[in-house]
C-alpha cells in the first residue's frame, strides 16, 4: 500500500476523528469539525469552516470563505464559488446550512445560502438562496418539492416501490 498524500496549511484545526483520504489539500485557518469524513482530491482552501459529521466525498472544491454546518453531505465532484464577478478582489462565500444534502455536480454560485436540511439535487447551478426544506434542482435551481415529499419517495424507493 501506498503512502496516504495530504497537505495540511498552517493554523488548521481538525476535530476528533477525521477520515481524510489521499490526495486531500486544506489550506491555512480552516476548521474541520469531529466526525468528518473528507474524500479523495478534496481541496478545501483557506479560511474554510465545516461543522461535525459531515461528509465530503471526491473531487470537491470548497474555496475560502465558504461555512459548512453540521451533518452536511457534499456529493461528489461539487464547486462551491467564492467570486460573482471574476476577478473582483471582493469575495463572498457559500454558506450551507445544517442537515443540507447537496448532491454530486451541483454548482453553487457565491453568497448564496442552501438552508437547514435542504437538498440540492445533482448536477444543479444553484443562483439563488435555497430554502430550509426544500428540494430544488436544474439549470438555474429550482424548488421542486418539499423535505417531506422528499423523504417519502426516498423511502419509497429503499423499500423497492
Amino acid at each position: 500500500m501506498g503512502e496516504v498524500v495530504q497537505h495540511i496549511g498552517k493554523n488548521v484545526k481538525l476535530g476528533k476523528n477525521i477520515k481524510l483520504w489521499h490526495f486531500t489539500y486544506i489550506g491555512d485557518n480552516t476548521e474541520i469539525g469531529d466526525d468528518t469524513k473528507i474524500g479523495s482530491l478534496v481541496h478545501i482552501d483557506y479560511g474554510v469552516k465545516i461543522g461535525r459529521r459531515c461528509k465530503i466525498e471526491g473531487s470537491a472544491y470548497i474555496p475560502p470563505l465558504t461555512v459548512i454546518g453540521d451533518d452536511v453531505f457534499i456529493g461528489p465532484g461539487v464547486i462551491f464559488t467564492n467570486d460573482p464577478y471574476p476577478m473582483s478582489p471582493k469575495m463572498v462565500g457559500v454558506n450551507v446550512e445544517n442537515g443540507a444534502i447537496v448532491c454530486a455536480g451541483s454548482m453553487l454560485k457565491a453568497g448564496v445560502t442552501v438552508g437547514k436540511k435542504a437538498v440540492v439535487g445533482f448536477g444543479s447551478v444553484v443562483t439563488k438562496d435555497v430554502p430550509p426544506e426544500t428540494v430544488v434542482f436544474g439549470n438555474p435551481a429550482k424548488p421542486r418539492m418539499t423535505l417531506l415529499e422528499y423523504l417519502k419517495k426516498k423511502k419509497a424507493w429503499e423499500e423497492g416501490g
